[in-house]
């Protein structure tokens, strides 16, 4: 169950940031964060909800990565 609420909010994470009006290095920085959420998710799922948890909260915010 954990699972799939953690694959579905990187699918809308991904489609979050593909739609974002940043530059390419910002996209290529976010995009990396989800990456590592990703392989997070292979040996620590819970831990791979908080860090996702976190990205999300950071998007909503309007907190993107230093270039």
């Amino acid at each position: 169950m954990l699972y799939a609420l953690v694959a579905e909010r990187l699918k809308q994470a991904h489609a979050r940031v593909h739609a974002l009006n940043v530059s390419t290095d910002a996209k290529t920085a976010l995009t990396r964060q989800l990456l590592i959420v990703t392989e997070t998710a292979k040996r620590d799922l819970p831990g791979a909800a908080r860090r996702l948890s976190r990205f999300v909260q950071d998007l909503d915010e309007g907190r993107m990565p230093p270039r």
